[in-house]
């Protein structure tokens, strides 16, 4: 995939994850949570803690309920920029999570990957769901590609965007 940002254009790619990536992985779940947390006043190291025990939590979880899925690193230019976690089953891809580090977001990537992902649903006949809060501004972003907002779970709203192709 070639993704162009002004005159600027690098390769736009995935691989998967591995024990390696840990720390890039750490730093990508990190950087969705420094905001929220700057509130609660702890030191650099209590917040480290805290951090690394809430990723290992949130890896062990998504590993466990969704076996099979695919965990990869998001690539651009060959440097990591995020991470992209799919479950594909015949029926479904779930997107359980798709996250940018700070530099690499509001560059139009995110929406580069759910095309692409939306792509290969519809080519396939797939629903595609996914978990979006409540206060989140991406998920208006996510209703113009054709998701919906399908119930509510606590602050979550469970959102799915049924194929267009013919009889699926």
């Amino acid at each position: 995939m070639n993704y162009k940002d002004g005159n600027e254009s690098a390769d736009l790619c995935f691989r998967p994850a591995t024990e390696v990536d840990t720390e890039t992985l750490f730093r990508v779940y990190a950087s969705t949570r420094i905001e929220e947390l700057a509130v609660t006043g702890w030191t650099e190291e209590q917040l480290g803690i805290f951090l690394n025990m809430q990723f290992r939590l949130q890896q062990a979880q998504y590993m466990h309920n969704y076996p099979g899925a695919s965990f990869d690193v998001v690539l651009l230019g060959g440097k990591p920029a995020g991470r992209l976690y799919v479950q594909r089953t015949d029926r479904d891809m779930r997107i359980i999570d798709i996250t940018l580090l700070p530099e690499s977001r509001r560059r139009g990537i995110g929406g580069l990957i759910l095309r692409g992902l939306i792509e290969e649903a519809e080519a396939k006949g797939l629903t595609m769901s996914l978990h979006v809060e409540m206060s989140n501004p991406i998920r208006t972003f996510y209703e113009r590609l054709g998701f919906r907002a399908k119930d509510m779970k606590g602050i979550y709203y469970s959102m799915e965007r049924r194929s267009n192709r013919p009889g699926s």
